[in-house]
């Protein structure tokens, strides 16, 4: 699918939607190798800097760097914050669809592993603790359907909604890179993938400059 052009209605520039680009056995493939990332690098829960709220996602991080969030406030580093270990390797696969659709020339560096439960959702926010921004934000769903929302570089911003199923991709490039999104709800029981149910999102970031 094309980069999908700026409307009233739309999306940014530069956000691409890429519905069902990983096949059922390619989706049961990717979560076995997310669960072991998991073992090795147990679920934590994010807080919020200055309030300490805690978000209402789970989540875990591979490759060299990870994403996390505390009283402290938001920062990439090499360690998981809770057991100290050095965050497990990026899945050969995400790498490989990395060079396929990013058209970015150096791989990532970070991939943020959220664990949505049936009530969790991700307020609207902005992708900006990264030093490069020529680099693609890439994500990946799995499990069940969400509700995603992008608007523009400012909150006030109009927004467009729709929906996200398992096996989608979504990549945010240009204007869009910095454009507000976020994910208003989980439609429980709209997938199979995970016993449990649930939504995995993997997020691939590049986070220093090449």
């Amino acid at each position: 699918m094309p980069t999908v052009s700026a409307t009233k209605s739309g999306p940014p520039p530069g956000f691409r939607h890429l519905p069902g680009h990983l096949e059922r056995t390619a989706q049961e493939a990717l979560v076995e190798e997310i669960r072991a990332v998991v073992r090795a690098a147990p679920l934590f829960q994010p807080m919020m800097p200055r309030t300490g709220k805690p978000f209402s996602v789970r989540m875990s991080n591979c490759g060299p760097l990870g994403w996390v969030a505390d009283r402290t406030g938001y920062r990439y580093q090499p360690t998981h914050p809770v057991t100290g270990a050095p965050w497990p390797a990026m899945p050969p696969v995400l790498l490989d669809l990395w060079t396929e659709l990013s058209g970015y020339p150096a791989e990532p560096e970070a991939c943020l592993i959220n664990f949505y439960g049936e009530t969790a959702r991700m307020g609207l926010h902005r992708d900006e603790d990264e030093e490069d921004f020529s680099a693609p934000v890439f994500s990946i769903s799995l499990g069940d359907t969400c509700r995603f929302r992008i608007g523009g570089p400012s909150r006030k911003d109009p927004t467009s909604s729709f929906k996200l199923a398992s096996g989608d991709i979504v990549l945010l490039a240009g204007e869009a890179r910095t454009a507000y999104h976020g994910v208003d709800r989980i439609y429980p029981a709209t997938s199979t993938l995970l016993k449990d149910g649930g939504r995995i999102n993997l997020t691939m970031r590049r986070v220093t400059k090449v």
